[in-house]
């Protein structure tokens, strides 16, 4: 049961260009947005589509393959777990960010 405690699976279109980011240590980093959709029918039987988007961060290998193989728009599956980060803004307020880290990445759809 440990393992469902925080897990998240994705399916979504990759919404901008990855960021790689080469570390000091050696590691490679890798941002990107994801935008899922959920289609359902409103109350007058209309086709509604809401999108949400999702920030993924990838370390090591995963990093290495988003590098490769992940492009602006393309379909991808993510498996990874929730992370929320803390920063302090110039003018001294807190702000806390939830993003998705991935541990797996599944490339879908054509090449």
């Amino acid at each position: 049961m440990s393992t469902i405690k925080n897990h998240v699976q994705l399916v979504g279109n990759v919404g901008q260009e990855p960021t790689i980011t080469n570390l000091e240590s050696g590691k490679k980093v890798a941002r990107f947005s994801l935008a899922t959709n959920e289609n359902y029918k409103d109350s007058k039987g209309e086709k509604q589509t809401d999108t949400n988007w999702h920030t993924v961060v990838a370390w090591g290998k995963v990093a290495e393959i988003i590098e490769k193989y992940v492009t602006k728009g393309k379909e991808v599956g993510i498996a990874g777990k929730l992370k929320t980060r803390t920063y302090e803004t110039e003018n001294g307020n807190m702000r806390y960010v939830t993003e998705v880290e991935a541990s797996e990445i599944l490339l879908l759809g054509s090449k």
